[in-house]
């Protein structure tokens, strides 16, 4: 799982679930089903941002109704997570990317994990930063010492913000750890995080 593709759906102070969308409304709707959803907040994990739902009725109501279920089928490959949408290009472009091995889709595939492989570090970290701070607005924005560990958090003092955040709740402290750490592939439904 990467951050790109994943949620965090948290019950007050309590991570209920981190994983994919289905997964999240999964967890909430077979574990906490009687829980006030006005107490109940789901977060996009790479940006930050709050997710609504409607999450009346049964779990196939609620997964029927998840962005994207009902978009009918067109071009592409759904099956491998393939999505055709729409690229405007000049001729000239068109041109280049058909003399490239499997042709224009394949060839922008390939410019496109070339660039994000060569991200810049500095810019992740900022993006990173932004979406904890959204995260940590919505979960503690009224805790004890709160403007001081957003100050920490954007000036990139990782130990002052720790310390900062000590006395918060365990799963908030957690998963602003995991939001701001580099890297992908870190899982798990609450806890410490991944090293």
């Amino acid at each position: 799982m990467t951050k790109a593709n994943s949620y965090a759906a948290f019950l007050e102070d309590r991570l209920v679930h981190r994983g994919s969308l289905t997964e999240v409304i999964a967890a909430i709707k077979l574990g906490h089903a009687d829980a006030h959803t006005e107490k109940l907040l789901i977060f996009e994990n790479e940006s930050g941002r709050q997710i609504d739902f409607d999450l009346r009725g049964s779990l196939d109501d609620v997964l029927q109704r998840l962005p994207g279920r009902e978009a009918p089928r067109g071009p592409g490959r759904p099956r491998l997570g393939v999505e055709s949408r729409e690229v405007s290009l000049l001729p000239r472009h068109w041109a280049w990317l058909a003399l490239h091995p499997g042709g224009a889709s394949a060839a922008l595939r390939r410019l496109v994990e070339d660039a994000s492989r060569r991200s810049d570090p500095e810019k992740d970290a900022q993006r990173r930063r932004d979406a904890a701070y959204l995260v940590m607005s919505a979960l503690a924005g009224n805790r004890n010492g709160f403007e001081e560990a957003a100050r920490a958090l954007f000036a990139g003092d990782r130990r002052r913000l720790v310390a900062l955040t000590a006395r918060w709740p365990e799963d908030v402290r957690d998963h602003l750890s995991w939001m701001l750490a580099p890297g992908e592939g870190r899982r798990g439904t609450g806890g410490a995080p991944a090293p």
